[in-house]
Formats: C-alpha cells, structure tokens, sequence
C-alpha cells in the first residue's frame, strides 16, 4: 500500500463551473483516485473553493453583495455541483477557514526566515475610476517578448513567459478597458533565482521518470529560463494578513491569491486530519518520502504548480541557494506528477462566460445523467491536445457507445437470466469461445489499470469499452437466444454465465468512469447495496471559531471501495428483469441545447 495524494485544482469561487473546468481537473483526478482506492492504495483527495482576491471583490460589487456573501453562494454552488457529478473528494473545503490562513501565514514566515521572501519596491496597477488595485489577470495587453496582443498581466499564454503587467505594450484593463495607473509600493517578493538551482533538479528529476506528459516538463523547463523574483503580497483589502509586524497592521496588505491558493492543498489536508480527530494524520502524505503526489488542473495554471507551489516548499524546506531550516510542516514532499490537461472547448470555440459560450455543470446534470457526462469527458478528453464539445458529439457517444455498447450488453445479460433461470446459473463444460472472452477480460484489469494509473485515462476507457464490443459480440457468435431446447439448456447456462461474468468485471473496470451506474449494474446482476461509494456535502463549523456560520464541505467513506480485481460471479444470485442503465437521448436535443446557446442559426445548423 502506498500513500497517494491526490491535490485537484481550487475552483475559484466567482460562479458555477462550466464542463470545461470539469474536464481539466474534476472528473480526470476522480477516475484516477477511484482507481487507487481499488488498487489498494491509501488514497487522500483535497482541494476547495478559492475565495480571495481582486476578482471577488469586482464581482460582489457588481451582484451588490459583500464578499462573503458572494463566495458564500458560489461555494455552495460549487460544492454541490462536484458531488452531483460524483467526485469523490475526502475533503473539500474553503480557503476563507482560520485553518487555511493559520496554514498559510506558517508557511509564509519559514519561507522568510529562511531568506526567500524578499522586500522589494514594484509598481502596482491602480484603477483611475476607482483607485483600487488590478490583478494581474485583469490587465490585458501586448507582449513585449513574443506581440502577442492579448497577453496578461501575470503571463503571456502564447509563449509561456512569465510578465508583470508594467511589461506589458498599451495595458488596458479587462474590466473597463481603461488604462490603468502605475504607482510604486512595497511588496514581498519570492525570491525564485535563490530557488531554481533546487528547481530545475527536481525538474530535470521528474523529465528522467518519464512520468510526465512532455508537453507538461517542457513548459515548466521553459519557464525556468527567464525565472526572476515574484511578487508575493498585493495591495487589496480581501485576503490574508500578512504576518509580520509593520505589515498586520496595514489593513491593505494582503498575501497574493496565489500564493495563499496553492497551499490549500496542505491546508485542507491539515483540516481534514483535525476533523476526524488525528490531527498529525496528514504527515503520512506530506513528510513520507514514499508517498506519491499528484496535481490535477488545466494547462493555465502549469506555472504555479510546476514552479510557485514547488519554490515554496522548497523555501519552507530550507532547500534553496539560501539554505535555511526546516519549517513547521517538516520536509514537503514535491509533487510526482503535475497531470496538466489542455483545454475543452465548445462547439469549436474557447469557453467565455462574458460571450455565453458556456455549458454549466449544473444546467448539464439537470437534463442528462451524470455518467453521460462523465464519459463523454473521458472519452474525449483533452489530455494531451485540446479537444471539443459538441452537442451532436455527445447525442452520437451517449446513444451509440453508452446505450448500445454498454447499456445494452448490461440489460440482454440481465434479461436472458431473468428469463430463463430467474438467477446466475453455474457454467457447464467451457467451449473454447467461451474461455476467449474470459481471458480477454480478466487481462482487461492489468491493461486498463496500467493506463489509468499513468493518466492515460482516455485509452484506458477505450480498451474498456473494446472489451464491451468484445462480450457483445461473444453474444451474436454463440447467440443463447437460439438456445431453447432443453438438451441446450446446460449450453444456454454456460453462456449466460460467461455474460453474466464478463460483465461484472467490466462493471468494475468501468466504474472509476462510471460511478453513478455502477450500482445500478450491479444491482442488475444480483448484487446488493451501493458499488462505488459516493461523496456527500455536510455542514461544518469552523474548527478554530466554532461560532461563525456553518459551512458546507464535501467528504465521504471510501473504505468500502471495491477491489480492482476479477471477482467470481455468485451462482444463485437473484436476477430480475432490468430497466435500463442509460437514457437514450433524442436527436432533437441538439438543436435544443444549440438553441440555447443561440447556435441556430449559424451555417452547417
């Protein structure tokens, strides 16, 4: 058994998420820790809602609520949108606990005993309309190494170089399209020069694993070459203090959203050790050198994951130019595997809430079951180059792969033995056919494991779903529906059995993708209860000020995972005539849900 943790990109609280968020880091890290579970590894899954910074503060002033009124809905809305589509978080949270801060400012003040956080003066972006700070992220303009026009004001996502927005050629913000103003102040800079000695090892470590996909170790490789200090504080109102005198008293001096985001992953892990009273639990993941660590997000945020997150463990480590002593977290362990997915987009276009080219999670699980979802994502799923989401792409997997392929294969094997035995039958003399399918199967769970444990998930589904076409054609060469006689019948049971047995290996090899069905597949087949266990959202006070409101987070009991393994089908299992596993969609919904989006009327349509 190995410790794995699993560290899923923090949604930022300023709305719903749309499927392209999902897609990158929600239903990939799930398939991938479901599949630990089976495997016998002790998994921990965290991540939260990412409240801070400038953007929240825009966006509650534009709903005309505060800013923790604001997150408070969007994380709801958030959180109850990742358990409807089954991720299976062990906690979820929020980075506006006391925990998160306390986390956050201890990291914060070894990163600077150590001497890698340094004072520095900077020029800051100021709103000429409302004289409030800009986030990077909300300036936009040319950059000067590469032209690109749309740059931003942190990085230019065409050549990958990292940028402050006074770099940039004609800066106007995103907001308002003014121009914005430049003024100095000071601010706390990581001091990543000091750390990128230490950096590129480990990079040039994790290129010789061969683990990581090459798109994703060259891009971090790349962005060492123009590595500089990185300003670590901003000048906002809505955040966390600084910790250090001169500074906690400034009420605007506050930790960059960055900064503070990243350590989340260490702070939900302390939070979720404190909750189920071990409070020292979450060191088996973070202090054993043994233990494996893997980051899921879309490919705009490689650099703090690949470069911030991991300067500032090393800075809280003393592992720098600088030296220094361990800090109070004792030894980080740097991440296995930064899992960098490219983007979704949608009906060929770049999701844009501004231009509603947006599909919600929660607008998708509302109409269509979460399984259609999760497998379209997964089948489709952008690992290496981006991909599309299309309506008539999702109608055509849904009905064709889904229902016919794997739906159907379900529900004739269910039919056939309620029909005639009422009950898994025992297998007679196997023919050689039979043994075929079998075998093909059983060799199924070390190929599809291998692949989704190497995040490989979308090949991983596809040799799933060959060994689905595989038993259904087992089906039409030995064709039981032929077998009616009753000096046929010890032949009929042997086949029925075969089915009845590829199809609960199937079911376990397709339920880390397929979680919500899974249950109801084996139900079909005679089981009981629940297969794969499900995450749940609770109300929880705060751990360290127990009389602010209560806030949601999601968790759940995993220990009930089943094995990744070939379980033996259990003869005299009562088996009923089935309803259908999956909803056949009618073609009409593509025009519908084009509609929606007021594709109607564009050519091809």
């Amino acid at each position: 058994m190995t410790h794995v943790l699993t560290s899923v990109a923090w949604p930022y609280a300023n709305g719903p998420r749309h499927i392209g968020h999902v897609a990158g880091f929600g239903v990939p890290s799930d398939v991938f820790s479901r599949y630990m579970r089976m495997a016998g590894h002790d998994v921990l899954m965290v991540s939260g809602s990412d409240e801070h910074g400038t953007p929240i503060l825009v966006q509650a002033d534009k709903a005309g609520m505060s800013p923790q009124e604001f997150i408070d809905v969007n994380h709801r809305a958030i959180a109850e949108d990742l358990v409807a589509l089954g991720v299976s978080y062990d906690l979820y949270t929020r980075t506006t606990t006391v925990n998160h801060h306390s986390v956050v400012q201890q990291m914060f003040l070894a990163c600077h005993a150590n001497g890698y956080m340094v004072e520095r003066t900077q020029q800051v972006a100021i709103s000429p309309s409302t004289g409030r700070t800009l986030p990077d992220r909300y300036i936009e303009g040319t950059c000067p190494i590469c032209g690109y026009t749309e740059a931003r004001g942190d990085q230019c996502d065409s050549c990958g170089n990292q940028l402050d927005p006074a770099d940039l050629l004609d800066p106007r913000s995103k907001i308002n399209g003014e121009t914005p103003e430049f003024t100095e102040t000071q601010h706390f800079f990581l001091d990543l020069p000091a750390l990128a000695e230490a950096l590129a090892e480990w990079l040039d470590g994790r290129e010789a694993s061969g683990l990581w996909r090459p798109n994703v170790i060259k891009f971090s490789q790349n962005i060492l070459e123009e590595i500089r200090p990185r300003a670590m504080t901003r000048d906002i109102d809505w955040g966390i203090t600084v910790p250090l005198e001169g500074w906690s008293e400034n009420p605007t001096k506050k930790l960059y959203v960055w900064f503070d985001a990243v350590i989340g992953y260490l702070s939900a892990s302390v939070e979720w050790a404190r909750r189920i009273g071990d409070p020292d639990r979450w060191r088996e993941w973070w202090n054993d050198p043994e233990a494996l660590s893997y980051y899921f997000m879309g490919k705009d945020n490689i650099t703090f994951h690949s470069q911030i997150w991991p300067a500032e463990m090393l800075a809280h480590n003393g592992q720098g130019s600088r030296g220094g002593q361990v800090g109070p977290f004792g030894r980080l362990n740097l991440p296995t595997e930064v899992v960098s997915s490219e983007f979704l987009t949608m009906e060929g276009k770049q999701f844009s809430t501004s231009r509603n080219v947006v599909i919600y999670v929660r607008d998708v699980l509302e109409r269509y079951q979460p399984d259609a979802l999760r497998y379209f994502l997964s089948a489709a799923a952008p690992e290496t180059a981006d991909s599309d989401f299309s309506w008539p792409e999702f109608v055509k997997r849904t009905n064709t792969e889904l229902v016919a392929g794997w739906g159907n294969l379900v529900n004739r094997t269910a039919s056939m033995i309620a029909k005639n035995f009422g009950e898994v039958p025992a297998a007679g003399p196997l023919e050689e056919v039979d043994r075929a399918l079998l075998d093909q199967v059983a060799a199924g769970f070390g190929t599809v494991g291998r692949l989704i444990g190497t995040h490989k998930q979308k090949a991983g589904l596809a040799e799933a779903m060959r060994l689905v076409g595989e038993a259904n054609a087992y089906v039409s060469a030995t064709e039981p529906f032929k077998l009616k006689g009753e000096d046929q019948r010890e032949r009929l049971a042997t086949v029925l059995h075969v089915l009845a047995q590829a199809v609960v290996d199937l079911n376990t090899m397709l339920s880390p993708y397929l979680p919500h069905s899974s249950s109801a597949v084996h139900r079909a087949l005679g089981g009981e209860g629940t297969f794969q266990p499900m995450p749940v959202v609770e109300e929880v006070p705060d751990l360290d000020e127990p009389d602010r409101d209560p806030y949601p987070v999601i968790t759940g009991e995993y220990t009930a995972t089943p094995r990744w393994e070939h379980r033996p089908v259990v003869v005299g299992s009562p088996v009923a005539k089935p309803s259908p596993i999956f909803t056949k969609l009618d073609p009409s919904v593509v025009e519908e849900e084009r509609a929606r989006l007021g594709l109607v009327d564009e050519v091809g349509v």
